[in-house]
């Protein structure tokens, strides 16, 4: 072999050489890039409330495994299965910041999706955008997951609680004149936010409606106390922004002393199977919700297209469980939602880019959401539902509000 001959096949051989490494270390920046993804998984965290006064919530993140399952069967996304890790944490944020940790550190997940509650997502929020760490979908309608300026990791799904408010003070204006308004709320960002939204459109010029407050916090026992004293403060409308527990107990304890005022009751907690059953449903006739999903019992509905695959879907997935439970629609629901997210994401499954495609989704229509209400987002709007419609319970089944 010449010498220019063996120069250049020993160049040759460099260039090759030059190229495995770059494959070689393309692939291992990929690989470390990709934190809970392989070719065969997508790995996902979640915390939330498998025991405690909460745990009736439980039935969201069932709902959200069967869910997933179900599209495992179907072949997963882009050829991978979903591996969702789901842990109790109590509802407690200590536990929620132990397990997120666990996950993120060393189950290295892709994302963390529906961790329930707004002081356990509270807990983790810096943690997860100093981690750069996806934060989908929070159980909780606080407004504060709905700022991607301070947090552009952090997404809530459902109607913030503050807009929820300001729809009841909309209607408390409209019709009832005479209203003299009593608030009952949990201490902490779930009650407040509601409060907040509801008193800012009641507004300054209506403050004097307002005739009592009281409160209580997740520890308390019972809160039969601050029922009596609303009633005693001569109220005809309730604005109640308690969680299930406490809204179950306020129903009994209202109808024992025969206090009927004009009821609004927070949504998360207008739920028939985890609230009103266990109050006894009786109780619950009047209450005034606002929803932006299906009640799988409406009758109007029947031979609807999207509640006919939810209930084909809860009957092989969840044989037994109560098909009425709103936890169980709102499940399914935000499972359909990560679903679409990680389709859009394609092969590009960093965390970047599975963000991206969060803030990017288009009147993306579900089988569960009530008819106009589409989900949108974008890099500034971190609000994937924003439309709500109020309904009446009638004893039976929510109707819409008579006007």
């Amino acid at each position: 072999m010449s010498s220019s001959a063996s120069g250049a096949f020993f160049a040759g051989l460099l260039v090759v050489s030059d190229c495995l490494l770059g494959i070689s270390g393309s692939a291992i920046a990929q690989s470390k890039d990709l934190p809970g993804v392989t070719a065969q998984e997508i790995k996902i965290g979640q915390t939330t409330a498998y025991s405690g006064p909460f745990s009736a919530w439980s039935t969201t993140a069932k709902t959200q495994s069967a869910y997933l399952k179900m599209i495992n069967e179907r072949g997963g996304v882009s050829g991978r299965k979903i591996n969702l890790v789901s842990l109790d944490d109590g509802y407690s944020p200590p536990k929620t910041v132990e397990q997120t940790r666990k996950l993120v550190e060393d189950d290295e997940v892709l994302l963390m999706f529906a961790t329930l509650g707004a002081a356990s997502n509270s807990a983790i929020q810096k943690y997860l955008n100093n981690k750069q760490v996806p934060q989908l979908f929070v159980v909780s309608g606080a407004s504060k997951w709905a700022d991607p300026a301070q947090f552009p990791w952090t997404m809530g799904w459902m109607p913030s609680f503050a807009s929820e408010g300001a729809t009841y003070a909309k209607e408390v204006l409209a019709s009832k004149p005479d209203a003299r308004i009593a608030i009952f709320y949990q201490n902490d960002d779930f009650g407040k936010d509601f409060v907040r939204g509801f008193e800012e459109t009641l507004g300054a010029a209506n403050a004097k409606m307002i005739v009592a407050r009281a409160s209580y916090l997740p520890t308390d026992p019972t809160i039969d106390s601050q029922i009596v004293s609303l009633k005693a403060s001569g109220a005809n409308v309730l604005l109640n922004a308690s969680s299930s527990k406490f809204a179950a107990q306020s129903l009994s304890k209202m109808h024992e002393i025969g206090w009927k005022p004009m009821h609004f009751l927070a949504s998360p907690s207008a739920n028939i199977t985890a609230v009103f059953k266990v109050a006894g449903v009786e109780k619950a006739a009047g209450v005034i919700t606002a929803a932006f999903m299906k009640d799988p019992g409406d009758e109007l509905l029947k031979g609807d297209g999207g509640l006919q695959a939810y209930l084909e879907f809860m009957q092989k997935y969840l044989p037994g469980a109560d098909v009425q439970d709103q936890n169980a629609v709102w499940g399914y629901s935000s499972a359909q939602t990560l679903v679409k997210v990680l389709e859009q994401s394609g092969d590009d499954l960093s965390r970047q880019n599975v963000m991206r495609q969060a803030a990017n989704l288009k009147d993306l229509q579900l089988g569960m959401l009530l008819p106009g209400v589409l989900i949108n987002t974008s890099p500034t709007d971190y609000k994937p539902i924003e439309d709500e419609k109020l309904l009446e319970f009638d004893g039976n089944k929510w109707r819409a509000l008579a006007k």
